[in-house]
């Protein structure tokens, strides 16, 4: 009786160490979906917020069901490549570009990968061969519209009485600016307007940019699209301040700061829906057959405080226009 005892406790003592690979094969947490973000700006900002938001809404939740390695750019252009080629490397399921220089870094970088760009004027690009049909592994949405340049123009030109010359911010590093300078250049001309480009490719050349403007006697400034504005949108929006120009934007975020006024794409709304093509592509769907959507909602923001602080008085049928009145 002993000896059966014995091998009955020894047989236990075999099959529950056999069982134990089976037990850790079962516990091991099944593999989530990994999404590789590039996006301007530093973190904490409202506009990402709303990617995440929109990734909750439709049941991802951070390391949970699905995990976010966000890149910052911080205004700094050099590091796209280095940043793209990290997340490739990490194998991520989706690769998400938010502006022109990130999106030609990540298809340079990978054929197979999916990319959902928040870019301008994808095809003229080489992004996608069309809108409708992307073809490749690259599809996401286009924030240039020809309307949006000649907009921003025109708002300028009823706010600001006689203008006739335009001091323009542009980064020559920012390839999406390419297309911005073409068509608010053409516009210009049509409203008979003069252009004045101040070429900035870094935080060191905003003192002389503004400086240049001065110079020229330009009467307004327009501050194209780029992520290195938006990076430092506050310190622009300090010079404009000092220099007392009137001046434009594409983003929200600059009138919050104090601009006079911006016109452009909501960005909230692109990137809710950047992360609903994200969750296309994660459910099985090809970015080749995922049409590129073009911006469908616009606002105008006007900070009314620093718009009288210039002397600017905002006509009403502007004022009625906006869909946001800064106060403050």
């Amino acid at each position: 009786m002993r000896g059966s005892s014995e091998a009955a406790r020894v047989y236990h003592l075999f099959s529950s160490a056999a069982a134990w690979p089976l037990a850790a094969v079962a516990q091991t947490p099944p593999k989530i979906p990994r999404v590789g973000c590039v996006v301007a700006g530093t973190d904490g900002g409202p506009i990402f917020e709303a990617f995440r938001q929109r990734l909750r809404e439709l049941g991802y939740l951070d390391w949970q069901t699905i995990a976010l390695e966000v890149r910052w750019l911080e205004g700094r252009l050099e590091r796209i490549p280095e940043l793209v080629a990290e997340l490739v490397g990490l194998k991520v399921d989706v690769l998400v570009a938010t502006n022109n220089s990130a999106a030609l870094a990540a298809k340079n970088a990978t054929g197979t990968i999916p990319i959902v760009i928040i870019a301008a004027d994808p095809v003229g690009q080489g992004l996608v061969a069309s809108l409708s049909r992307p073809g490749g592994n690259v599809t996401g949405l286009s924030v240039f519209s020809e309307a949006i340049t000649g907009k921003r123009l025109q708002l300028l030109k009823e706010v600001v009485p006689g203008l006739a010359r335009i001091a323009v911010l542009r980064n020559p590093m920012a390839t999406s600016q390419t297309v911005f300078w073409q068509e608010t250049d053409a516009a210009a001309r049509k409203l008979g307007v003069v252009l004045k480009p101040l070429e900035v490719r870094g935080p060191t050349d905003f003192e002389a940019a503004f400086a240049a403007a001065k110079q020229s006697d330009a009467q307004a400034l327009l501050a194209l699209d780029d992520p290195l504005t938006i990076a430092y949108s506050d310190r622009i929006v300090a010079l404009v301040a000092i220099s007392r120009l009137p001046a434009m934007y594409g983003f929200r975020e600059f009138p919050v700061f104090g601009g006079p006024m911006s016109y452009g794409p909501n960005q909230v709304d692109l990137f809710r829906r950047a992360a609903t093509f994200v969750d296309q592509i994660l459910k099985g769907a090809k970015p080749a057959d995922l049409p590129v959507e073009q911006p469908t909602k616009f606002e105008l923001v006007i900070n009314l405080k620093t718009a009288k602080a210039l002397g600017l008085t905002i006509p009403t049928s502007i004022m009625a226009l906006a869909d946001e009145v800064i106060e403050w």
